[in-house]
């Protein structure tokens, strides 16, 4: 069982990917995939007037501020645009893909958070008007089934709250937990960098190995975006998923690439 999750930023190639999962099923592997939509969220936010806002907690990590307005559009071009326009990809390669979102089937659960406490111009602020949550159990036994049955899932955020209420959630940490509770043997983090770089955004920099049990140490070199991937890769680890590669999304077959080693290899 892989896991892969792609990420949502601009320069990755959706297609490359697509056809990848397709070759891969062809040879027999089992497979979910999940996917982000960041900059296309970002495209239509500004489009309809209410731009991206983006926070720092003061742990350091970085996160869409989501209020109702961002939630509403988060679902639209995540579990709209993004995600249908994966599966009509892969049907077009012959995977029979079903797309969902966290919400369906609380596929994705967790507790909402009460309050953001984060940075800003220097300053600590809480926020408490925000939908964002952090997944805690994934419905293996609906993933299964439909594995089982010759389908392939295509999740992404937005996950369910205990709540019973939407709710943003990181999709690299959320694919942690999927192959988790999968067993998964490996999880694919792909994005448009070659890996983690020890000086970004210097590509010949590329860490390509790190010992599982100083998985931690790598958050050093992590900057921006990559921090919360390597928490994800971390968590992903401490559950029991064998390895974890941070790999390529810009390449040609870029999973079958990831899982020969290419990117940076965590196990």
């Amino acid at each position: 069982m892989i896991v892969v999750k792609v990420g949502g930023s601009e320069g990755i190639d959706l297609g490359a990917v697509c056809r990848d999962v397709a070759a891969l099923l062809g040879q027999g592997q089992r497979l979910v995939l999940v996917h982000g939509g960041s900059h296309r969220t970002n495209e239509v936010a500004a489009a309809l007037g209410h731009p991206p806002e983006f926070l720092t907690s003061v742990s350091g990590y970085t996160s869409r501020r989501t209020d109702r307005e961002t939630l509403r559009i988060f679902e639209m071009v995540y579990c709209g645009e993004v995600n249908k326009g994966i599966v009509e990809m892969l049907q077009a390669e012959g995977v029979n893909a079903v797309g969902l979102s966290g919400l369906d089937g609380r596929l994705l659960e967790g507790r909402r958070k009460d309050t953001l406490k984060v940075i800003e111009n220097g300053r600590r602020r809480v926020i408490r008007d925000d939908y964002t949550g952090t997944v805690e159990t994934v419905n293996a036994n609906l993933l299964n089934l439909l594995l089982d049955n010759g389908y392939l899932p295509v999740l992404t955020p937005p996950a369910i709250s205990t709540g019973n209420e939407a709710m943003n959630v990181d999709g690299d940490r959320a694919a942690a937990m999927v192959a988790a509770a999968l067993k998964a043997s490996q999880l694919i983090i792909l994005s448009n960098v070659p890996g983690l770089l020890r000086e970004f955004p210097d590509e010949s920099t590329l860490i390509r190995h790190i010992d599982p049990t100083r998985a931690q140490e790598a958050m050093e070199h992590a900057q921006g975006r990559m921090r919360i991937k390597v928490l994800g890769a971390v968590e992903a680890i401490q559950q029991g998923v064998g390895q974890v590669v941070f790999g390529d999304a810009r390449i040609a077959s870029p999973i079958q690439a990831a899982l020969a080693g290419q990117g940076t290899v965590i196990g």
